[in-house]
């Protein structure tokens, strides 16, 4: 959201339960946004909500539909969940094979598929998941399937979902996608 706005800020990578990430947000989890007064804003969807109202160029939450903006929020739970469920399925691989939990890897990579069955439903052949240009939507999507490509590599999304690889590899392109995945 920042890139897309063309908000200044310094990007920091840190690992959940990082040092800044603990200093940021009690919770140890990232993404955290640290303002120049010190003030931490943490999750998401407060972070999206906070650098949209920053400025309208351009508006990427929309303001004056309601059923507009609950269908960009809906996409961003859709992404989020895509990703926390592939936050799970990450951590139980880590683990050693007889401590790993079967019935938890079946459900969470469930969610993932399930997720993604209906984005690339609801995306159809569209160019934008919302609207005629760019949303949080999009954004959230991407950033979702990029966690993906990192941590589920043998997941074949794109060969399961094309119109949804169509979309991702045009949004792969945007400079804030490019400069966000580095």
């Amino acid at each position: 959201m920042l890139l897309e706005k063309n908000i200044p800020h310094e990007f920091v990578n840190d690992l959940p339960q990082g040092e800044i990430a603990r200093q940021a947000n009690p919770m140890g989890r990232i993404p955290s946004l640290i303002l120049d007064d010190g003030f931490c804003v943490f999750d998401s969807s407060v972070i999206a909500d906070y650098a949209d109202a920053l400025n309208d160029n351009p508006v990427l939450i929309p303001r004056s539909d309601v059923k507009a903006r609950l269908r960009v929020k809906r996409w961003e739970a859709l992404a989020d969940g895509i990703a926390d469920s592939a936050v799970v399925v990450r951590t139980e691989r880590i683990r050693d094979v007889d401590r790993q939990d079967a019935a938890t890897l079946e459900l969470h990579n469930r969610a993932i598929s399930n997720a993604l069955d209906y984005a690339a439903l609801l995306l159809g052949k569209n160019e934008w998941c919302e609207g005629k240009s760019i949303t949080l939507a999009d954004l959230a999507l991407a950033s979702a399937l990029v966690y993906l490509d990192l941590r589920q590599p043998e997941r074949d999304w794109r060969g399961a979902y094309p119109d949804l690889a169509a979309w991702f590899g045009k949004m792969s392109k945007r400079q804030s996608v490019i400069a966000a995945s580095a």
